[in-house]
Parts: structure tokens; sequence; C-alpha cells
């Protein structure tokens, strides 16, 4: 059973900053290579999935992690408030249409767990809704990898109360992050600890499990989350197409 309160959003002491950040170098290097190993191939897809606090560095993650791959067949997406004609249909209507093709990275800032998440925090759901929608998640992202070949990556950006203040407060006091101030996330604040009880409760009930990842140091975040993905590409074992092959 996971609890939140068990997980450093720290990197854990005595690591070396400058070692780690030259790791990360080398594996964001390494991914720019696979990426063009599963264009070549065209075999798989691979799906990145974000999600987090306001705050927790989503957009930061999906810059660093992703900066030496070929912008021609990555993608990002970030799910906002559902269209009328979204709303018209069932919640995944809209994300099936957004998930990667083969040889493609689909990257989801924020993602189908918003409708599990806010909804449910907001008390806009009911808990027997709430249920069925996990296990809809649950047999949508197990269609997409025996039916997609998709592998899958999802990532719970961990952050601390405290350091979600600290991050706040910079997008008022720092003009250069003024655009991304929205006062509504102050409000959701408010909600943290039901926040935490919902995410437990996603994180627990997922069968394609979470890679929880401490993000109050950005830099450590960058690591985790590019080795992780480097590492799951890797055990693909994907090859170049010989001309034979064409």
């Amino acid at each position: 059973m996971i609890k939140l309160s068990d997980y450093s959003t720290r990197p854990p002491q005595g690591i070396e900053k400058k070692e780690i950040k030259q790791k990360t170098e080398q594996f964001a290097e390494r991914l720019g290579e696979l990426h063009q190993l599963l264009l070549a191939e065209g075999k798989h897809s691979v799906l990145v999935i974000f999600q987090g606090m306001d705050a927790s560095g989503k957009d930061g993650a999906v810059k660093k992690v992703f900066r030496d791959c070929t912008h021609n067949n990555i993608n990002v997406y970030s799910f906002k408030k559902p269209t009328e004609e979204e709303f018209a249909h069932d919640f995944l209507w809209r994300v099936h249409k957004k998930v990667p093709a083969k040889g493609n990275i689909q990257v989801f800032n924020r993602s189908h767990y918003e409708d599990v998440l806010i909804q449910r925090v907001h008390g806009w759901i009911d808990e027997e809704k709430y249920n069925k929608r996990m296990k809809a998640i649950n047999a949508f992202e197990e269609l997409l990898q025996f039916d997609g070949n998709t592998l899958i990556f999802k990532f719970y950006l961990h952050l601390s109360y405290d350091q979600q203040a600290i991050e706040l407060q910079e997008r008022i006091d720092e003009r250069e992050k003024n655009w991304k101030h929205n006062a509504n996330d102050w409000k959701e604040r408010e909600h943290w600890d039901e926040y935490m009880r919902c995410y437990e409760d996603v994180l627990n009930q997922s069968i394609i499990p979470w890679t929880i990842t401490p993000v109050d140091e950005r830099w450590y975040r960058d690591y985790i989350v590019v080795k992780t993905i480097v590492e799951g590409m890797e055990a693909l074992n994907m090859q170049y197409p010989s001309l034979e092959d064409k």
C-alpha cells in the first residue's frame, strides 16, 4: 500500500548534484538516439504521463527530458477543461484521439487522470463513478499496451506542501514567471490533503505502476524521469531495419 508520506520529495542524502546532472545529460542524449530507433523500427509507441500538483514542474520536465528528441515525432498535449463536444462523449473519448502512433512519443502534461482527481476532490463525481472510471482507465491503458504496442510511463511528480508555496509565490514575485500565475492555483492548494488522498488511491489502484518522482529539487526530477524512460526503451531491444526489411 502506497502512502505518499513515506516518500521523500527531495533527493537522497549524500547524492552529488554535479554528478547527477552529468548523468542526466548522458541519458537525454541516449533518449534522442532511442527516439530515432523508435521511429525507424516503427513497431512501438511511447506514452509518457505527467501528473502532479500545481507547480510540480510538469512543463520543466518536458523541456529538459526530451530536448534531444526529433520534434516531428514527439507530441505534447495538456488536457484542459473539456469542451462541450467532449462533455457530450465518454470521458476517455478525447484521450484516445491523442494516443501515439507507432514510431511516436506522446507526452501528456496532465492526462485522463484529471477525471478521477480534480473531479473527485470537488465532488463532481461520486465514489461509484470514480471506481468505474478507474476500471475504465486500467482497461484503456492495457488496451494500448497489448493492441497498440505502447510502452507507458507514468510519473507522479511528488512535491511538498512547503515547496509548492515557494514555487507559486515565485510566479508573483519574478516577472519572467508572471505569465504562469493563476490565482486559482492558491485556491486548489486549500484542498491539499484531499488531493493527497485521491492521488494515493490512484497510485494504489493503477495496474500499470507509477514512478513516484521527487521534485523539490528539479535537477533530481529530470534525472529520475529520463533514466526511467531510457531504461524502459532500452528493454525493447529495438533495431534499425535493413534494406531486406523494406
